[in-house]
C-alpha cells in the first residue's frame, strides 16, 4: 500500500470507530451505509470544508497546517501515539532504504555488563540487533543461528511455534508487536524493508494479517509480560524501553524482576541454568 493509501486507511478506520452521538452530533434515524462518522461529519467537527477533508484523507491536500492536523486528530479522539502516527503519515520522511543497522561498541559492552538481566537492542522493523546471554536464556531461541531476516521480534512471535508457550497472554503480546511495527512503519514509509516484512508476515500468519487490518499504533515504552519457562514455570517480568538519543531507531529493552517477588528466584533459575550456554550475540 502506498503512502497515500496508508493515510486514507488509517483515517477511515478511526472514523469507523466513532458514532455521531459520541461526537455530540444529532442522528435523525436515517439508515447509515458505513459505520462510524461520515466524511462530512468529520469535516464539520474539524472545522474544515468537506472538499478539503476529502482531499486530506486521500493524501491530495498540499502543505497541510499543524492546526488542521490537530483539529482532525481532536475530532477523531486520537491518543498521543495515534496523533504522532497521523503526523508521520501526513509528512513522511522521504528517505528510502536506510543503511545497515549497526550497534555501537559501547552499547554492546553495556549488554555484556548485565549478565543476570535479560536485555536486547531492537532496531527498525522490530529487528533484534544485539542481545545478552540472559535474554537468550529467557527466550530459548538460538538467535545467532537464525537467518538475519528471521531475527525479528514480530516474525518470531507469529512464525516460531515456540513463542506460543512463552507468553501467558500470547494475543496481547501479538497486538503490542503489530501496533509497534505499524507505528514504526509510519516513520519510515519510504523504506521497502517494511513492505517486504509485512508481506512475508501476512503470507505466513493469518493472525498477523487479521491484527494488521486493525490499524492500531503504539509506542514501546514500559510494562510487563507474564512468561512461562521450562526451568522456572510462570512468572511476571517488567520491561523498560530506552531509546538512544542520537539514534531513535534503536532502543535498549531491559527485563527485570521486582525484588522479593516470585519472579526474582524464577529469573535467577533461568539465568543460572543457562550460565554455560552461548556467548552474547549480535549482527
Amino acid at each position: 500500500m502506498g503512502k497515500k493509501g496508508e493515510l486514507g486507511t488509517f483515517l477511515r478506520s478511526r472514523r469507523a470507530r466513532l458514532q455521531p452521538a459520541d461526537a455530540g452530533l444529532q442522528q435523525y434515524g436515517e439508515r447509515r451505509r458505513v459505520p462510524g462518522l461520515r466524511r462530512e461529519e468529520l469535516a464539520q467537527l474539524a472545522g474544515v470544508s468537506v472538499d478539503y477533508y476529502v482531499r486530506f484523507e486521500q493524501g491530495r491536500a498540499e502543505n497541510v497546517s499543524d492546526s488542521v492536523i490537530d483539529a482532525v486528530a481532536t475530532a477523531l479522539r486520537l491518543d498521543q501515539a495515534e496523533r504522532q502516527h497521523l503526523l508521520h503519515l501526513v509528512r513522511p520522511d522521504p528517505t528510502g532504504r536506510r543503511p545497515a543497522q549497526q550497534v555501537r561498541p559501547g552499547l554492546l559492552r553495556l549488554l555484556d555488563s548485565m549478565p543476570d538481566t535479560p536485555a536486547l537492542v531492537v532496531g527498525r522493523r522490530t529487528d533484534v540487533l544485539a542481545w545478552n546471554e540472559a535474554l537468550a536464556a529467557l527466550m530459548l531461541v538460538d538467535l545467532a543461528g537464525l537467518p538475519p531476516e528471521q531475527r525479528n521480534l514480530t516474525w518470531l512471535h507469529f512464525c516460531d511455534e515456540r513463542m506460543r508457550s512463552r507468553y501467558l497472554d500470547w494475543e496481547g503480546k501479538a497486538r503490542d508487536l503489530v501496533a509497534i511495527l505499524r507505528m514504526d512503519l509510519g516513520r519510515h514509509q519510504c523504506d521497502p524493508g517494511y513492505t517486504d516484512l509485512v508481506a512475508r508476515l501476512a503470507d505466513r500468519s493469518p493472525e498477523f494479517a487479521r491484527l494488521w487490518e486493525n490499524q492500531e499504533v503504539r509506542e514501546k515504552t514500559h510494562g510487563e509480560y507474564t512468561v512461562w519457562h521450562p526451568a522456572a514455570g510462570t512468572f511476571t517480568l517488567a520491561y523498560e524501553t530506552l531509546r538512544l538519543p542520537d539514534d531513535p531507531d534503536q532502543a535498549l529493552v531491559v527485563y527485570t524482576a521486582e525484588a522479593g517477588s516470585p519472579a526474582e528466584p524464577a529469573l535467577r533459575a533461568v539465568v543460572d541454568g543457562a550460565r554455560a550456554g552461548a556467548a552474547p550475540g549480535r549482527f
